[in-house]
């Protein structure tokens, strides 16, 4: 098992349209910890640990997001190994 980490920057009509809880689901469906939260500028910042295949296929779901959400970027960068225990949206 290949282990990856990466964060995420996530823009468009990503706030209020349950991109988060969604995203939550999506992650610990697929046993990816980490978390998401919406920042300041309207934006929606995540942090995703675990399996590559598993982290991949979340960051692509972040690219069409929950329903009523418009993604317009997706930013992935590397990330830090925060070795999260479980999923959490704030």
């Amino acid at each position: 098992m290949s282990r990856k980490v990466v964060d995420v920057q996530v823009s468009g009509r990503v706030q209020g349209v349950f991109f988060r809880a969604r995203c939550a689901d999506e992650a610990r469906e697929r046993g990816v910890t980490g978390w998401v939260r919406n920042e300041a500028d309207g934006s929606v910042a995540g942090h995703f640990e675990g399996e590559a295949e598993a982290v991949d296929a979340l960051v692509e779901w972040c690219r069409d997001g929950s329903p009523r959400a418009d993604v317009t970027d997706v930013r992935v960068t590397d990330g830090t190994d925060e070795h999260a225990e479980g999923f959490r949206a704030s």
